[in-house]
């Protein structure tokens, strides 16, 4: 049994069409049902066979996926990552991985995914253009996250703001402030100014400048106020660990007092209290001891001519 006349020749407007489909005809013209059955069943064949292993390659890839989510999960959990950033990584590789798994798979049915690689690439161009301080937020997060300059529960200054780390996310970072302030301040910023981290060192220094008449003497001052360090306990010397012992010193001559340096190291949780009670202790004791505080001072000569 022959196929013949089987293209009905109907006007088309491309060459190349035509002559595609008159070759056609022609094989189906000259091709026994036999042969033709046979041609398609072995394409059937191949095509199933790669359909398998398409199926296997997404399966394997899919279980491979799990397992690498898994393991991304574990090491967050080992190093107390953040949850909201543990779980936007996570996300992020487990996007990635799929669709990865997706052009392969693809690949491995015979479909060409040249074109979509192409599409990928230039619908993630387009989205990074769109997105570019997103994006910029993004990268400061995970360098945020891969340098840890500060980290939830720190005191830190930043972009003029300072107050208590409460939650690092991938694009931003909340702060709460002294008086109960909610700061949010992107990562792009924060990755590319300078951070103070007054949490990141157990100890500091408390600094105080006290300023005293003219005429005080200068020995009992400097008795005085040493005393008033030394008898606080949470004020430490080199014996519990300090860097250096407590220190008072004349640090300047100004126009209505001299001023006197006081500093002492401090655990960093006691910073705040020691130095506001010490300016107490400073004002109490020092009067008891005849060393008075100044007042501005100014010197008026009147010539008569």
């Amino acid at each position: 049994m022959r196929f013949n006349n089987l293209l009905q020749t109907q006007p088309i407007d491309s060459l190349d069409v035509q002559q595609e489909l008159a070759a056609v005809a022609e094989k189906l013209s000259t091709t026994t049902v036999t042969d033709l059955l046979s041609e398609l069943l072995d394409k059937a064949v191949s095509f199933g066979l790669k359909v398998l292993a398409a199926l296997a390659i997404y399966l394997i890839g899919a279980w491979a996926i799990r397992k690498i989510k898994g393991i991304v999960a574990r090491v967050f959990a080992r190093k107390k990552t953040d949850a909201a950033i543990a779980s936007f990584v996570q996300s992020i590789i487990s996007i990635a991985l799929t669709v990865i798994l997706i052009i392969i798979t693809i690949g491995a049915v015979g479909i060409d995914t040249t074109s979509i690689a192409a599409l990928l690439a230039g619908g993630g161009m387009a989205i990074g253009m769109a997105l570019n301080g997103t994006v910029q937020n993004f990268a400061g997060g995970m360098m945020i996250i891969a340098f840890k300059p500060f980290k939830a529960g720190d005191y830190i200054q930043a972009q003029g703001y300072e107050g208590t780390v409460t939650e690092v996310n991938i694009v931003s970072t909340k702060l709460t402030t002294v008086d109960n302030r909610c700061i949010i301040i992107p990562n792009g910023a924060l990755s590319n100014g300078t951070v103070n981290n007054y949490s990141q060192n157990q100890m500091r220094r408390v600094d105080w400048t006290v300023s005293v008449e003219y005429g005080a003497s200068v020995e009992e001052t400097k008795t005085v106020l040493m005393g008033l360090l030394k008898s606080d306990i949470r004020i430490l010397n080199i014996a519990k660990g300090a860097p250096a012992d407590p220190f008072v010193a004349l640090s300047a001559l100004s126009d209505s007092s001299i001023n006197f340096v006081m500093r002492g190291w401090v655990h960093s949780s006691d910073y705040w209290d020691v130095n506001f009670q010490m300016n107490e202790k400073i004002y109490e004791e020092l009067p008891k001891n005849g060393i008075k505080f100044p007042f501005p001072q100014m010197d008026v000569h009147v010539h008569q001519d």
